[in-house]
């Protein structure tokens, strides 16, 4: 009896897992499909607000790029539930120069180096990381 009484318990701690793993999987599914959801609705509009003003600067051009990245960044979860670093990487170095445009030639030039360096940082580490990678047997 006590044999029997520790298999039922394992059976329902077993079963009280997988619907805990099941309810985190649907969980993050709808959470990617709402990013990207979400994602692909911002750049239409901001394509309708290409088509409004009849215009279109380099710093729209890479909020799509960095819409598009965000994006390819869920479909990449979702296929594999890994996220490959260089797709933050190149979000935060397509964010990073964006925002040296928007600033303009306001900008302070000691924030324009500091920026300048954040993006040759983040360049750099990617760089290292594909090293490291490329010697790994």
């Amino acid at each position: 009896m006590n044999q029997e009484e520790n298999n039922t318990k394992a059976n329902e701690k077993w079963l009280f897992d997988k619907a805990v793993r099941m309810l985190f999987l649907f969980g993050e599914r709808i959470l990617l499909f709402a990013i990207a959801s979400l994602a692909i609705i911002a750049a239409i509009v901001e394509m309708l607000g290409f088509v409004d003003t009849r215009s279109v600067n380099l710093a729209d051009l890479l909020l799509l790029f960095i819409y598009l990245e965000v994006i390819g960044m869920a479909a990449a979860y979702y296929s594999s539930h890994e996220v490959p670093i260089k797709l933050p990487i190149f979000i935060a170095i397509t964010g990073i120069t964006r925002l040296i445009i928007l600033q303009g030639k306001e900008l302070n030039p000691t924030n324009l180096i500091y920026e300048a360096g954040s993006i040759f940082l983040l360049a750099a580490s990617y760089g290292l990381l594909r090293w490291f990678r490329s010697k790994d047997p």
